[in-house]
């Protein structure tokens, strides 16, 4: 299929994922919020919507929203100050969405997530049913991180890596990508010669590719976490555009604007994927090299006998990164022993843990059903 019939899966999506950054939604003095590019934005999809297809608008602009209204000049840097900013700036931000959205007809959903959302799978499956009931009513769910409560230790950081998971979540069939610049260029977009990128196909060409950038004063995202976000996108087989908020109508239409990511390969389940992207790993487990080829080649289940260490502290049922003799990760599983137990299993065959500590130790470390290779 080409990068023009691929381009059309946005266009002929049945369900849609739209990611914009706070600069797409703000003006340039200070951060305070801009309706006029608000509106712009939900005229376009509105007019989605109610042609048949449904959106999911996850939505930054909480934190700049409150600038203003707390009488700041610039995005706050300390934690404390952001969630204030947040907490003002969030119910501004879907009243916004709300008049917009109404004006057309439509009735929006705040619905706001943590990292730890995605990480514990009881609140994933439970995100996933509130969204999926939503869409089904005909509500428009406006997504953020829920700045208010979150921590620099579990926070997404940026709503790029968001939109990706809540992509994956909802089984969107696209995602696109807003932003204050049009595309990704080989090289930095203001040195003359820099080219635009029209297609990346399984990621291939990025090695060659000078990206950088940290995003706007009123933003916390940047090139580099938009193409990570396409890459989770693509390993759920979702075709995912990168452009400015100003094209996004040419984006929905399948037009040649952007960039467009293309998946390969086959769609891995969703359990993969909330394993190999929405978790964060607890602890590191060192293979041998036997073991190392067992699970990546064989595709087999993690024994003791293959374990030569244990980092880190854990409980049964967390997720812990399987990693080779040089600490290298290669995988991602849920393991069934604490970190306490597990260094006196190491190197010994669980008939032989099953005939001295009882047969409940006769089972694997990390079963196939729960690992993912990364």
């Amino acid at each position: 299929m080409s990068a023009a019939d691929r381009r059309g899966d946005v266009a002929r999506a049945r369900r849609l994922v739209v990611k914009v950054g706070s600069s797409s939604l703000t003006d340039g003095g200070g951060g305070a919020l801009d309706e006029q590019r608000l509106v712009a934005l939900v005229d376009v999809l509105a007019t989605r919507r109610l042609t048949g297809q449904q959106v999911v608008l996850v939505s930054s602009g909480a934190i700049a929203a409150g600038i203003a209204p707390l009488g700041l000049t610039k995005r706050p840097g300390d934690l404390a100050t952001q969630q204030a900013a947040a907490s003002v700036g969030q119910g501004a931000l879907v009243a916004a969405y709300q008049r917009a959205f109404g004006a057309h007809g439509l009735t929006v959903g705040q619905v706001l997530l943590t990292a730890d959302d995605m990480t514990r799978r009881s609140h994933y499956t439970n995100a996933r049913r509130t969204l999926d009931r939503l869409l089904e009513l005909g509500i428009v769910p406006i997504v953020n991180e829920n700045d208010t409560v979150a921590t620099h230790e579990i926070r997404f950081g940026d709503n790029d890596r968001l939109a990706s998971l809540v992509a994956h979540l909802v089984n969107a069939d696209g995602l696109v990508l807003l932003t204050d610049v049009d595309a990704l260029y080989d090289g930095p977009p203001s040195r003359p010669g820099t080219r635009r990128v029209p297609t990346v196909v399984g990621g291939e060409g990025l090695d060659a590719i000078s990206i950088g950038g940290t995003g706007s004063s009123v933003g916390s995202g940047g090139m580099v976490t938009k193409v990570e976000a396409a890459s989770i996108a693509n390993a759920a087989g979702i075709t995912t555009v990168l452009t400015s908020a100003t094209q996004v109508e040419q984006a929905l239409a399948g037009e040649d604007v952007g960039t467009v990511f293309v998946p390969t390969g086959s769609r891995r389940t969703s359990r993969k994927l909330w394993l190999a992207h929405a978790t964060t790993p607890m602890g590191r487990l060192l293979l041998d090299p036997g073991a190392v080829r067992a699970v990546t080649e064989r595709r087999t289940s993690l024994l003791p006998a293959g374990i030569t260490g244990v980092e880190g502290t854990f409980s049964d049922g967390d997720p812990v990164d399987l990693c080779t003799p040089e600490g290298r990760v290669i995988g991602r599983g849920l393991v069934n022993y604490t970190s306490a137990e597990l260094p006196g299993m190491l190197g010994r065959s669980t008939r032989e843990l099953a005939k001295e500590l009882g047969p409940a130790y006769e089972r694997e470390v990390i079963h196939r059903d729960d690992l993912v290779i990364l």
